[in-house]
C-alpha cells in the first residue's frame, strides 16, 4: 500500500539573535537598527534573514548528506519579518524517491510563516523559488530610486575578498565568524575546527556566505540614489563547488539580473559569483533582492 502522504523533517525552536543593531550603510543606520525601524513604521529591528538559513543544514544533510554542502542550493522569500526574543523553526519536506529537489519552510512558534523555500542538490537543480520569481516579474516602469541601474548591468571591478575566523566584516555586518558562532542557532564543529571536516578545514556557515558575499558590494559602485533604507526580500544561496573554506581567499563579481517594483519598493537583484582566488573557478552563487524602502527616500514622487 502507497500513501501519498507528505512527510517533512522538523527542526527545534531557536531562538536567533540581532547582530546588526549597529549596521552602517550608506552612511547612516539600517532598519536593523530599532529607531530606525520604529521611524519606518515597523516595531522593532528585524534580524537579518540570512540568519534564518542556519536552521536548514542540519535537515537537509540528514536528507542528502555531505553532498548538501558541496552542491547544495537554498532559494527564499523572505515573508515575515522576525524580531529578537522570537522562537522559528525550519522545515524540510522529504523527497519523494530519488529525486534532488524539495520545498522548504520556517515558522515563527505561533506559526506565522518566515519564509518559504526551495532546497536542491545540484549540479542540476531543476527551476528554483527565485527563478521561478524571477520569471514572473513584471517590467518595472517608473523606477526613481533604481533609475541609473539597468538589467544586465555588472560590477566595477573585480572584488577579492577572505573571511578569517576573527575577522571584522566591515560596516555591514560589524561582528567576527567568531562571534557569530558563539550564538549561532545551528552551530557544528565543521565552522570553527578543520580536523573535524570532512574537507580537512573549517567551511563557512550557510548564512555567512551572504556575509561573504556582501561584503564588499560597494566596490560594484551601482548607482543607487539615496539615502534611502533596505532589506532583503529575497536570496537564493548555490554551492557549485562546495563547500567554502574560512581563510581562503576568493574573487567576487557582481551583475544586475532584474528590476523590479511593488507599492512600497523598488527592487534591484543581483546576481553574485563567488570564484577561487584566480577569477577562474566558479565556487558559489547567490541571488539578492534588494529591496529599498520608497518612503525612506526624501521626496519620493507621489508620497
Amino acid at each position: 500500500m502507497s500513501f501519498s502522504t507528505k512527510l517533512v523533517l522538523m527542526g527545534p525552536l531557536r531562538a536567533p539573535h540581532q547582530m546588526l543593531a549597529d549596521q552602517e550603510y550608506g552612511g547612516h543606520n539600517s532598519i536593523h537598527d530599532d529607531a530606525m525601524a520604529e521611524k519606518l513604521g515597523f516595531r522593532a529591528g528585524p534580524i537579518e534573514g540570512p540568519t534564518h538559513f542556519s536552521l536548514f543544514p542540519p535537515l537537509l544533510a540528514k536528507i542528502w548528506g555531505n553532498a548538501w554542502f558541496e552542491r547544495g542550493c537554498l532559494s527564499a522569500h523572505y515573508q515575515n519579518m522576525v524580531v529578537e526574543g522570537e522562537e522559528v523553526r525550519a522545515f524540510v519536506e522529504l523527497p519523494d524517491g530519488d529525486r534532488l529537489t524539495t520545498n522548504a519552510y520556517a515558522q515563527k512558534a505561533d506559526g506565522t510563516p518566515v519564509l518559504e523555500a526551495s532546497a536542491s542538490l545540484g549540479p542540476d537543480h531543476g527551476t528554483t523559488l527565485l527563478e521561478k520569481r524571477i520569471a514572473a516579474l513584471r517590467p518595472a516602469q517608473n523606477l526613481v530610486i533604481l533609475s541609473d541601474l539597468h538589467v544586465g548591468m555588472t560590477g566595477a571591478e573585480d572584488e577579492p575578498v577572505r573571511m578569517d575566523p576573527d575577522q571584522h566584516m566591515g560596516a555591514l555586518y560589524p561582528f567576527s565568524l567568531n562571534e557569530k558562532l558563539k550564538v549561532i542557532t545551528e552551530n557544528s564543529p565543521w565552522y570553527a575546527n578543520g580536523k573535524d571536516s570532512p574537507w580537512g578545514r573549517a567551511i563557512i556557515p550557510l548564512e555567512m556566505v551572504s556575509v561573504l558575499a556582501e561584503y564588499s558590494n560597494a566596490k560594484a559602485r551601482f548607482p543607487v540614489k539615496g539615502p534611502a533604507v533596505g532589506l532583503f526580500a529575497d536570496q537564493e544561496i548555490r554551492m557549485i563547488d562546495g563547500p567554502l573554506f574560512v581563510g581562503e581567499d576568493y574573487l567576487i563579481r557582481r551583475r544586475i539580473l532584474a528590476l523590479s517594483e511593488s507599492k512600497r519598493t523598488e527592487s534591484y537583484w543581483v546576481h553574485t559569483s563567488i570564484f577561487d582566488a584566480t577569477g577562474t573557478s566558479l565556487k558559489a552563487e547567490m541571488i539578492l533582492n534588494h529591496a529599498t524602502l520608497k518612503h525612506s527616500y526624501a521626496g519620493y514622487p507621489g508620497l
